[in-house]
C-alpha cells in the first residue's frame, strides 16, 4: 500500500465522485478507481459502496478513511518538521473558527505571521461541530471556539479571551441614555441575532429563558458582517460578544451597552489531543498562547 492510494482515497470522499477525485488527482479514473481495488484486496474489506456512480463508503471503509487521514496527516507533519527547524517552520495551517470569534482571527494571524514569515494560514468559518469534525477527520489542525463545550473532553483546549455580552444598535440615541440593559427588556426589541444552530446563539436564548423570556428575532444570520449591516442600516438590535465591536461597519464602532445579569463565555483553541503536534502546529499553539487577547479586545472596546 503506498502514500498515495491513501490520498485517492481520501480525495474519493472529499470530492464523492470517482472523475472528480481522479482529477483532483491529476490521475486517470481507471487508475484512481484500481488503486482503491488494490487497498479493498490487501485489506480483504470492501471499502466503497459501488454502483453505476459513488454511493458512499461502507462502515470498514469509514474506517480505513479514518486511518488515511490519520496517515497522511502524520506524513504531512513529518515533512513540515524535516524542512525546517522549530522556530521556523514551514506550510499552512488549517484554521476553523465559529463566526462570532472571527473579529480575533486577525490577531493570531498576524501573531504567527510576524514571528514566523514561511508559515500560511487557511481560515473557515465553520460551526463548532464542523471544527470539531474536521479536527477528528485530519481536515483541520486546529479551531477557534467556545470552550464550555462537552464535546471538547476528547481535545486538548487552550483559553484565549473570556467574551462578555452587550446590546448594539445603529446609533446611540436608541438606547435613551440607559447604561446597561435586562434580558427582559432586550426581548421586547427588535432584534436581529444569529440563528439557532450556532453556539453563540445557543448561549443567548439559554440567557433569555433564565429570565423567563423568549428572544423573536426580526431577522437571523449565520454572518456576523450581515448581522453588523443589519444592525447599522436597517434600525435593528443585536446581542453580540463585545469582541464583535473590533468589526466595525467600515466607518465607526456601533454603539454598546452591556447586558444585565452579565453572561461571559470562554473563547480558546481546540486542537486534536495528539503528541507530537509537529513543528508548525506546536509553534503556532506557542506563539498564539501567548497573545493576551483578553487586554487587546478590552483596549478596543469602550462599553
Amino acid at each position: 500500500m503506498f502514500i498515495r492510494q491513501l490520498g485517492y482515497l481520501v480525495a474519493l470522499a472529499r470530492e464523492k465522485h470517482f472523475g472528480r477525485a481522479a482529477e483532483a488527482c491529476h490521475v486517470s479514473q481507471p487508475a484512481l478507481s484500481g488503486a482503491i481495488r488494490g487497498i479493498e484486496a490487501e485489506l480483504g474489506v470492501m471499502i466503497v459502496q459501488r454502483g453505476r456512480r459513488f454511493e458512499g463508503f461502507t462502515a470498514d471503509g469509514e474506517r480505513v478513511l479514518a486511518w488515511a487521514r490519520r496517515v497522511l496527516a502524520d506524513c504531512d507533519a513529518l515533512r513540515q518538521d524535516a524542512r525546517a527547524s522549530p522556530d521556523d517552520p514551514v506550510g499552512s495551517l488549517r484554521m476553523g473558527a465559529i463566526p462570532a470569534s472571527l473579529p480575533l482571527v486577525p490577531m493570531l494571524t498576524q501573531c504567527c505571521l510576524e514571528r514566523y514569515p514561511r508559515m500560511r494560514h487557511e481560515v473557515y468559518t465553520l460551526s463548532a461541530t464542523e471544527i470539531l469534525h474536521k479536527i477528528g477527520s485530519f481536515e483541520l489542525d486546529l479551531g477557534l471556539s467556545y470552550l464550555d463545550d462537552e464535546r471538547l473532553a476528547d481535545f486538548e483546549t487552550v483559553p484565549l479571551f473570556r467574551e462578555r455580552y452587550v446590546l448594539v444598535a445603529g446609533d446611540r440615541s436608541m438606547f435613551e441614555g440607559a447604561t446597561s440593559i435586562s434580558w427582559e427588556a432586550a426581548a421586547a426589541l427588535p432584534l436581529c441575532l444569529f440563528t439557532t444552530d450556532m453556539q453563540c446563539r445557543r448561549g443567548i436564548d439559554a440567557a433569555f429563558a433564565a429570565a423567563g423570556k423568549e428572544a423573536l428575532p426580526r431577522v437571523e444570520t449565520d454572518s456576523m458582517t450581515a448581522l453588523c449591516a443589519h444592525v447599522a442600516r436597517a434600525g435593528l438590535y443585536s446581542i453580540v460578544p463585545h469582541s464583535a465591536l473590533c468589526m466595525t461597519d467600515g466607518t465607526r464602532q456601533l454603539p454598546a451597552v452591556p447586558m444585565q445579569p452579565e453572561m461571559q463565555r470562554d473563547i480558546g483553541l481546540v486542537l486534536g489531543a495528539r503528541q507530537p503536534r509537529g513543528a508548525l502546529l506546536d509553534a503556532a499553539v506557542r506563539a498564539l498562547a501567548s497573545l493576551d487577547l483578553q487586554r487587546w479586545v478590552d483596549a478596543q472596546v469602550a462599553v
